[in-house]
């Protein structure tokens, strides 16, 4: 029975006679390896392992490496395809810096932290998904001519100075819903995440911000909170792209505020619903105690009318829609933001 190393090898002798297993360590690459197949008991891909080999053109990795240090591909200008980077936590500076053909990067839920510059001159990449990513330090798709579509996760905290700068067919990125996710640039003094970006024109949230803006009490907030989510989608086409991080930034603080004034709103209503509830209630048995029969229906059909009337003007119809409509969607906002 033949191990999976040795079936690619086998699969890529077809295409190459030039195969190198490596196998880490102090092993020396040759200048001239075209085609690499990463060993399994490889777990960290050491400082410029495969540094400026020109001629390389495929590079298998296994899910079982943890770390690509610095400078590992770098140069690597003809490295094309796709690279999966399947159980990667962290990417060290420029690790693949200039790896101008490669085209897609497939990343899982275990990459925390990608560092300075790291695929900077990948001029062939269109669409990154990074689901699990905190961290994306300064210039790490810096000059992806090619990138149109990036989507992080929720776990996403920073994107840092010129993160994108002059990826210019950027068109979308898809971010959380999170305060200060933009440091400022200390020399320029503002932010410069997006900068030289000029088609950037839509930006989209991810979480469970569009759940929390359902559940909201009253269908006029929905609506002021939807358009308030689109607003940046409206403004980013006529923003100069110097100006589009700070855009972003203003848009996302505006939206936290809202959805913390709306959820304090909905919890004042809740409230009062309980109350106005609870004293019709205790009314209608007071008036079952003092009337006769005859009288307990009088007052129990008043004591109806009146609470009919409570939850018609709260548009709640029994105890157990105040649970459902607002208790809990009251507990989804507090969980979700």
């Amino acid at each position: 029975m033949k191990s999976c190393a040795e079936l690619d090898i086998i699969i890529m002798a077809d295409v190459d006679d030039n195969i190198f297993v490596y196998l880490g360590g102090d092993q020396v690459v040759p200048d001239d390896v075209t085609h690499v197949i990463i060993d399994r008991s490889v777990k960290i891909i050491p400082r410029g392992a495969f540094r400026l080999r020109e001629q390389l053109v495929s590079a298998k990795f296994h899910d079982g490496i943890e770390k690509v240090e610095e400078d590992a591909f770098i140069g690597c200008r003809f490295l094309r395809g796709k690279i999966k980077l399947l159980g990667v936590r962290e990417i060290q500076e420029e690790a693949f810096y200039s790896c101008r053909a490669l085209t897609d990067v497939q990343f899982d839920d275990e990459l925390e932290t990608i560092k300075k510059s790291a695929f900077r001159y990948c001029e062939s990449l269109q669409t990154i998904i990074i689901p699990s990513v905190r961290t994306i330090e300064a210039g790490v798709f810096e000059d992806c001519e090619q990138l149109t579509d990036v989507e992080f996760g929720c776990n996403l905290e920073t994107i840092q100075q010129h993160a994108f700068y002059t990826c210019s067919n950027l068109r979308r990125i898809a971010i959380p819903l999170k305060d200060d996710m933009f440091p400022l640039h200390a020399l320029h003094e503002r932010y410069t995440q997006f900068d030289d970006c000029l088609n950037l024109e839509t930006v989209d949230l991810v979480g469970g911000i569009h759940k929390a803006v359902s559940s909201l009490l009253l269908d006029c907030w929905q609506t002021e909170m939807i358009a308030e989510i689109d607003r940046i989608n409206q403004d980013l086409p006529s923003t100069y792209s110097w100006e589009k991080a700070g855009a972003i930034r203003t848009w996302i603080r505006r939206v936290i505020d809202r959805v913390e004034h709306y959820k304090a709103e909905h919890y004042r209503l809740l409230k009062e619903d309980m109350t106005l509830l609870e004293l019709a209630l205790w009314k209608a048995k007071l008036d079952e105690k003092e009337g006769d029969n005859s009288n307990q229906k009088v007052q129990a059909k008043r004591a109806k009318v009146d609470v009919e009337s409570v939850r018609k003007e709260r548009r709640i119809k029994s105890g157990a829609d105040i649970i459902i409509r607002n208790v809990l969607p009251f507990l989804q906002l507090s969980e979700e933001e």
